[in-house]
């Protein structure tokens, strides 16, 4: 596949993870569900790490606008959801140096695609720290109150997201769709 149409489907999927994320979502206190990470997975388990930072930094980066507009923190909600594109992109690179590939093997997927939860919601714990600091809000109860909870529903999540891209992947490889990794 040539780079031009790598970076086209790339920006397919960073312009999809944006409505994902803000319209298919639900908000229930500080924990957020939604389907915006299935673009990020998708795109690790296609085209690996680099795309999938590079779909998950620019997605985030519009919805942060969108949300929160330009603040002094801004950058720093960019890195969870890379965490995820490099965890998933690096278990589909590794899955595929072992000559199979990740969405082919599915507890393995499932386990990828949890670790990246896992990391991605400390990642983002991490990030709430640091804003509340800079901003003046930080309480324990408030940054750290509900990390058990938000890791729990980011597990069940990426479940859930895994499920879905693992199928959607195999029909965009077999109508030649798509190739990547």
């Amino acid at each position: 596949m040539s780079k031009t149409r790598r970076m086209c489907y790339a920006a397919l999927l960073a312009a999809m993870y944006v409505p994902l994320s803000l319209y298919v979502a639900v908000q229930v206190g500080n924990v957020r569900i939604s389907f915006g990470s299935l673009p990020v997975v998708v795109s690790a388990l296609l085209f690996g790490p680099v795309e999938a930072v590079a779909v998950a930094m620019v997605g985030e980066f519009f919805k942060q606008l969108l949300t929160y507009g330009l603040t002094y923190t801004t950058a720093l909600y960019l890195v969870p959801p890379a965490l995820r594109g490099l965890v998933v992109g690096l278990g589909a690179a590794l899955a595929l140096r072992r000559g199979q590939r990740l969405e082919e093997r599915r507890a393995a997927c499932y386990a990828v695609c949890v670790l990246a939860a896992i990391c991605t919601t400390v990642g983002n714990t991490g990030v709430n720290w640091l804003d509340s600091v800079i901003f003046g809000y930080y309480t324990p109860a408030l940054i750290f109150g509900d990390l058990v909870w938000r890791l729990v529903v980011g597990m069940i999540n990426a479940l859930v997201m895994a499920s879905l891209a693992m199928p959607l992947i195999r029909v965009l490889r077999k109508r030649n769709a798509v190739s990547g990794l």
